[in-house]
């Protein structure tokens, strides 16, 4: 089956090398040079994946991004950047992209983002245990399947798509400790080494909107040398995390 991918990219020669691969695997490729029509396109088509690049003309790739998510478009989103600083990078994933690979880039990492982004969201839309309709309650926490919405304590939470991902996984499987290479794989959809980095920048920024202190985790806890669980039951207190 072809899965339909939108490329906003205003470098034509990079357009066009992705246009080549991506359809090498299948892909209805859709291309747009600038922001605001990529934007416009974006809002009214339907896409599987968008590829995005941050520096555009017209409408900036973080703008986008931005309004696509306020508009609840979930829409995986691979954000592309020839900018290689970390707030670069934390700005795109917290305005709600689902991944990112900073130029230069190779092809076969590409499409192996592009292969795990497809995977996870087959899985989930043929996962027999994950009806549409389903809320789920545990702890303090309601988690809205259909809506991809969080509230705690009966107050929204705003997460990124990937921020709701990672603890929509972790509340389905309270005690449960996973290595920080088993999350890569299960939650981003790749499992390679040097980027267990993204696990923990998105485990703090995580903590800082669901936990009352941080620095004191009641619900995504630290195994010493092993990686994280979810708290199968809230405690009082619990030791100083650091990740």
């Amino acid at each position: 089956m072809l899965q339909t991918v939108l490329v906003i990219e205003d470098n034509l020669d990079i357009a066009h090398l992705l246009q080549l691969h991506l359809k090498d695997i299948h892909c209805d490729v859709h291309h747009a040079l600038d922001g605001t029509t990529g934007l416009q396109q974006a809002l009214t088509r339907s896409f599987d994946l968008i590829i995005l690049d941050l520096m555009l003309p017209g409408v900036d790739g973080l703008e986008i991004c931005k309004h696509l998510r306020a508009q609840s478009n979930y829409t995986p989103i691979l954000m592309l950047t020839a900018k290689s600083t970390e707030l670069d990078r934390v700005l795109g994933l917290e305005l709600g992209a689902d991944d990112y690979l900073t130029k230069p880039f190779s092809i076969p990492e590409l499409l192996a983002r592009v292969k795990a982004i497809f995977r996870r969201m087959s899985a989930f839309a043929s996962h027999p245990d994950l009806p549409t309709q389903e809320v789920l309650h545990i702890h303090d926490f309601s988690i809205d399947l259909e809506k991809r919405t969080v509230s705690l304590h009966g107050d929204a939470i705003e997460l990124t798509a990937k921020e709701f991902d990672l603890l929509l996984h972790f509340s389905r499987h309270p005690g449960r400790v996973y290595t920080r290479s088993q999350l890569l794989d299960l939650v981003w959809g790749y499992g390679h080494d040097g980027y267990e980095h993204t696990v923990n920048s998105h485990i703090n920024r995580l903590r800082a909107k669901i936990e009352e202190n941080p620095a004191k985790p009641r619900y995504i806890i630290t195994v010493w040398s092993v990686g994280y669980k979810f708290a199968e039951l809230i405690e009082r207190t619990q030791p100083s995390e650091d990740v």
